[in-house]
């Protein structure tokens, strides 16, 4: 069997013997810290056997960030605890704006963005999920965009609207946040009805596919109680809601942002090495709760690990454990070992080849902020003299005879070997054709970039 067929074979065998012994998923999200609230009756009702579920995703990216990702956690401790687990990309809803924690209205997306950022999704979501459609409880990904579609007006506030009077809509903490805020711009008559189009989503799962349970962030109650309200209206059912608290840091700072913007799981968007980065620089108090939240590591293992961080909380094995696991997930074991080799490029020992080894972004990700200087192909290619390199053609030392000094105390390197006065950078020193990284002592680089 070749390696990218293991995590799928154990994953499936996992689901198997969830089937046949059924665990507590409602306990699994609390020791997690994963569970915020839950309808009464909740917990009891998914033990009585296989339940379906949905979590909502928005689909108005091409790709899911790490704030995404409590929810898609949710859904596979759903499916590993034996149930039937439905991923729901809000093609509709995407094209009206959750005003849930927003305080402007945000940009409408046409359908054939929205088709293609499904497609985009849909591959992410299965490094999480089984879709494998043998199983009993396979994933199945649904577009709310499918049945709303062809649902006029007239009918909507006929068949739908009719049943939730304004007073329970406005009573909503979403609703009555943007009306009592200082904007000036308000609610448009567009985002207040989304709960009515999120709660109908919910009815037509639990019609459609006997879904009796809708779950997602804190900030998404208001919303999945309506589905409930609706289910017991109109589908004379029972609906239950469940929701996880949302993901905050120590430090009062914004989870899954960083001065570039959002963490995202495509490594087009946020690299591999970036990735890592992120979650291996959480604090000791973050990376106590991250463990928990986003690895599938058991209790005991875990507590073993945050007992092991106590007493050597300068050997960071908390985030490096963390960082290794959802980096794998996200990723793939190729691409933690490629982080970790960036890693030491700036951090531990590393060679020339570990340096050519990698790829252009990873580079630039990696010396994002090391000052830079462009020269020109030609000088490198007739040789580009060490002195020149370092001072008068880039500004890296200050001086000609700082340079030399520098040199004869054997403290210059190019791409990451020692190098003498006597030596000449060409193109064969490029890295990616590129690049080529000048580095004085251990602490200190600076990128030579060759153009026109």
């Amino acid at each position: 069997m070749g390696k990218g067929n293991v995590i799928p074979f154990i994953f499936a065998a996992v689901i198997k013997i969830n089937l046949e012994m059924r665990t507590n998923f409602v306990e699994e999200l609390r020791w997690r810290g994963m569970l915020h609230d839950a309808m009464p009756g909740t917990e009891e009702h998914l033990m009585t056997g296989m339940q379906s579920a949905y979590v909502g995703i928005d689909p108005t990216a091409d790709s899911l960030h790490i704030g995404h990702l409590v929810s898609v956690m949710m859904l596979r401790h759903f499916q590993l605890a034996g149930h039937k687990p439905y991923a729901l990309l809000g093609g509709a809803t995407g094209m009206i704006g959750d005003p849930s924690g927003k305080s402007q209205e945000r940009n409408l997306l046409d359908e054939e963005t929205l088709r293609a950022n499904q497609e985009a999704l849909k591959a992410q979501l299965s490094k999480f999920l089984d879709f494998d459609g043998q199983s009993e409880n396979a994933a199945i990904l649904v577009n709310n965009y499918d049945w709303m579609k062809d649902f006029s007006f007239l009918e909507f506030i006929r068949d739908v609207g009719k049943h939730i009077t304004v007073n329970y809509m406005m009573a909503k903490d979403s609703v009555k946040k943007r009306l009592s805020s200082e904007s000036k711009e308000g609610m448009s008559f567009t985002e207040f009805t989304y709960q009515l189009v999120q709660g109908y989503d919910f009815l037509h799962l639990y019609q459609h596919e006997n879904c009796t349970l809708q779950m997602g962030g804190s900030d998404q109650w208001g919303n999945i109680t309506t589905g409930t309200e609706l289910i017991r209206r109109i589908g004379g059912g029972k609906g239950y809601a469940l929701t996880c608290p949302l993901i905050t840091k120590a430090d009062g700072t914004k989870f899954g942002k960083t001065e570039g913007g959002n963490v995202w799981l495509d490594p087009e968007r946020t690299s591999p090495y970036k990735f890592y980065q992120y979650w291996l620089n959480t604090s000791d108090e973050d990376a106590a709760k991250y463990i928990k939240i986003f690895t599938f590591l058991g209790k005991d293992e875990i507590d073993g690990l945050i007992g092991e961080h106590g007493e050597a909380p300068h050997l960071r094995i908390l985030q490096k454990r963390l960082a290794d696991e959802i980096t794998v997930m996200v990723h793939s074991q190729e691409d933690l070992d490629n982080a970790k080799k960036a890693s030491n490029i700036l951090f531990g020992k590393s060679t020339s080849e570990d340096l050519k080894g990698l790829g252009e972004k990873t580079f630039l990700d990696v010396f994002d902020g090391v000052p830079q200087a462009n020269i020109p192909m030609s000088e490198l290619e007739s040789g580009l003299d060490m002195i020149g390199a370092l001072a008068a053609k880039t500004g890296f030392l200050g001086s000609n005879g700082e340079a030399r000094r520098e040199l004869k105390q054997n403290s210059i390197s190019v791409n990451k070997e020692k190098v003498k006065e006597d030596y000449l950078i060409t193109t064969n020193d490029l890295i990616n054709d590129k690049f080529v990284l000048l580095q004085r002592g251990k602490k200190n680089y600076f990128v030579i970039i060759a153009g026109e």
